[in-house]
C-alpha cells in the first residue's frame, strides 16, 4: 500500500499524548478526590500525503509538543473535559507507513528546513518514534 491510498489503513500509526485533564463538580454539595486524572490519548497518524500528515511538523519540535496552550485547547474540546496539561509520548507506526513518512517527506524537503527525511524527523519527532510490528 502506499501513501496517500484511499486503501490506507487507519489503525497503522498514531501519535500519543499524555493527557491530564481536571473534572469539577458544579455542585457546592459535592467533591471530588481525586479532581485530576490522567490518561493516554492517541490520535490517528493521516497517511503520508494526505490532508492532515503534517501535524507533527505544525505540533511538535524534537519529541515535545511545540505549543502545549493550543494542544490543551484541542485536547478540551475533543474530551469534553479541561485538559491542565498535554505532553507527546512518541509517534507509534509500523515499518511500513514510516517508510511512507519518510518518502513523502523527501518528496516534499521544500516544507521542511532539513536536508534529508532523517533529520526531518529528528527535528520533529526527536527518537519519540516506536515500530510496530
Amino acid at each position: 500500500m502506499r501513501a496517500g491510498s484511499t486503501n490506507w489503513p487507519t489503525d497503522v500509526a498514531a501519535y500519543v499524548f499524555r493527557v491530564r485533564f481536571r473534572v469539577d463538580s458544579s455542585d457546592p454539595d459535592v467533591s471530588l478526590e481525586p479532581a485530576t486524572f490522567e490518561t493516554v490519548l492517541r490520535k490517528r497518524a493521516a497517511p503520508p500525503g494526505d490532508e492532515g500528515w503534517l501535524f507533527f511538523r505544525d505540533n511538535l519540535w524534537r519529541g515535545e509538543v511545540n505549543d502545549e496552550r493550543h494542544l490543551r485547547e484541542t485536547a478540551s474540546e475533543t474530551l469534553g473535559v479541561e485538559v491542565a496539561s498535554v505532553s507527546f509520548s512518541e509517534l507509534t507506526c509500523d515499518a511500513e507507513y514510516l517508510a511512507a513518512l519518510n518518502a513523502e517527506i523527501e518528496a516534499n524537503l521544500g516544507l521542511f528546513n532539513a536536508g534529508n527525511a532523517e533529520e526531518v524527523v529528528r527535528n520533529y519527532l526527536g527518537s519519540s518514534v516506536r515500530i510496530d510490528g
